[in-house]
């Protein structure tokens, strides 16, 4: 695992997150934790939920959410100035699909 990597329990990887205000890491955990756990309980086969930012064009934030349950891999991306937004958007996208297949 890089330095630009947070695992946050076993199952949830931060990617690019090292650089983002400490304060507003703060959020984004609870943000992902949050949606970690309603992944697991949507299906016991719950393996893994990666995030991944990366900056764009100033001050945007481009968010890629991964998630895999049962060996399927989910992925959602967005881009938005708000990182918050492009957080909740992207992983709510992801559980959209997840729940499509259950």
């Amino acid at each position: 695992m890089d330095e630009n990597t947070l695992e946050l329990g076993g199952k949830i990887t931060l990617v690019g997150f090292r650089d983002v205000d400490p304060s507003k890491l703060i959020v984004v955990k609870k943000v992902v934790g949050n949606f970690a756990k309603k992944l697991q309980e949507k299906s016991d086969k719950f393996e893994n939920l990666s995030v991944h930012i990366k900056s764009v064009h100033n001050s945007e934030s481009e968010i890629t959410a991964k998630a895999i349950i049962n060996g399927k891999k989910y992925n959602a991306e967005n881009t938005n100035f708000n990182l918050f937004f492009a957080l909740n958007s992207s992983l709510s996208a992801v559980v959209s699909e997840i729940e499509k297949d259950l």
